[in-house]
């Protein structure tokens, strides 16, 4: 068979190692032939690839980022963009395509499996908040870059007295902030499954001082909402508009917590903002492993025949879940998670929370 391949939305670490396990194994087991499409659907909808053998993926699996780049190109936003991804198959005379990516990236798969297309998913976010599976690659690697940051950020807060606030990737769900947090010994996580009262975040902090702990950390997720009522708020906005996938530009909401916790407390308070650290550099080992497991899922789901479908994983098994399934929610914190750890830390609104 003669397949494409394509890595859309952010990039994080495992791509790589998710094309190297497709490619040799449909070398090795199939006798396949690939192309890898350039920059996500931009790629499809121009007609850009590179060739996809054993040399061009030798030596790729500790690679972070992906050698087939990427974008949020949303070939529904361009005109006859769906149209074009279809002619740019039939021309190539891809028998499969394998998309990598979050739920936009496979939103658009499932838009060209209606139309006909073969396609199979392999779900990709950082944020570990994908519906249908247990655990997406990168998030590891994000969880060990941040918690390494927690550590370092730990000493110089306590040398100067200081509440620091540590903002880290998570739009709709807290999986980053929660890891990272616990491991990284914060004494405030805030997530976006439940909004938070900045008074009462202050006061923790505040009762920590007292107890004669003279600094404190917290770990903020980018979609955190502020609230002085419980369920309600709305995360921080940059002022840069929206995604071509309607997502609009979030950030900024350590520097105003640490302006806000400062003002309440008195005590010096700084922030740092992770950003694209945690997506960048070599994949942790499990991500590796994790990100292979799914390669050599997909390339089986395609000689099955399980088109429409994505590899998942559950219970520690790769298997495969129709895609509709996979993108019809978000798999946010849910309230067993919260509760392991309720002991840990104070209450920041009038539910249980972190």
């Amino acid at each position: 068979m003669k397949i494409g391949m394509l890595t859309g939305g952010g990039d994080c670490p495992g791509l790589n190692a998710v094309i190297r396990a497709v490619v040799r194994k449909g070398i090795f087991t199939y006798e396949d032939e690939f192309i890898g499409f350039m920059e996500g659907w931009r790629g499809v909808i121009e007609d850009k690839s590179m060739p996809l053998n054993l040399d061009a993926v030798g030596g790729i699996l500790p690679r972070g980022g992906t050698i087939l780049r990427t974008s949020r190109t949303n070939p529904s936003k361009r005109p006859d963009g769906i149209d074009r991804c279809l002619s740019t198959l039939e021309k190539n005379q891809i028998d499969a395509l394998i998309a990598i990516g979050g739920d936009d990236t496979l939103s658009v798969a499932q838009k060209l499996h209606e139309r006909g297309a073969k396609v199979i998913g392999v779900p990709k976010t950082i944020d570990n908040d994908l519906g249908g599976t247990d655990y997406t690659f990168g998030f590891d690697t994000a969880c060990n870059i941040v918690c390494e940051a927690l550590d370092r950020v730990h000493t110089t807060a306590e040398a100067h007295n200081r509440v620091m606030v540590v903002e880290v990737m998570g739009r709709d769900a807290g999986w980053i902030a929660l890891y990272s947090g616990i491991a990284g010994g914060a004494d405030v996580i805030l997530i976006p499954e439940r909004p938070f009262d900045v008074d009462k975040v202050a006061d923790s902090i505040r009762q920590r001082h007292e107890r004669g702990r003279y600094f404190s950390i917290v770990v903020v997720a980018e979609g955190a909402k502020f609230s002085s009522e419980p369920g309600q708020g709305s995360p921080v906005l940059q002022d840069m508009g929206k995604d071509e996938f309607g997502h609009v530009k979030l950030g900024g909401i350590a520097n105003i917590l640490a302006r806000e916790i400062e003002k309440r407390t008195k005590y010096e308070t700084r922030a740092v903002v992770l950003g694209h650290i945690q997506r960048g550099g070599s994949p942790s080992a499990f991500d590796r492993v994790l990100a292979t497991r799914y390669g050599l899922g997909a390339i089986d789901m395609v000689h099955r025949g399980e088109f429409g479908c994505m590899a998942a994983l559950r219970s520690n098994k790769i298997v495969s879940i129709p895609l509709l399934e996979a993108i019809s929610r978000n798999r946010t914190v849910d309230s067993e998670m919260i509760q392991i750890v309720d002991g840990l830390f104070q209450k920041v609104n009038d539910r249980e929370t972190v």
